[in-house]
């Protein structure tokens, strides 16, 4: 039997500067039209507030590839 090492991903907030390990249960991805509406979400463990950053191709492809909940921006326009 295969065992599964939960991934957990390193972050900082930019608010208390706290910095801790997240479970990808923990995080969420919004995927959209540009880089500028492309980013993750958490709430900081140590402050609880709600920390916004953007994401490139790479951070995508790891976050979305370790079972990150992800949301698809559609553009109305």
């Amino acid at each position: 039997m295969r065992r599964v090492v939960p991934v957990v991903f390193k972050a900082a907030c930019p608010d208390c500067r706290g910095r801790f390990e997240l479970a990808a249960s923990a995080l969420r991805l919004a995927i959209g039209g540009s880089s500028r509406t492309t980013f993750y979400s958490f709430t900081c463990p140590e402050c609880g507030t709600a920390v916004r950053k953007p994401a490139g191709d790479r951070i995508v492809q790891l976050l979305s590839g370790a079972g990150v909940r992800t949301l698809r921006l559609h553009s109305t326009v």
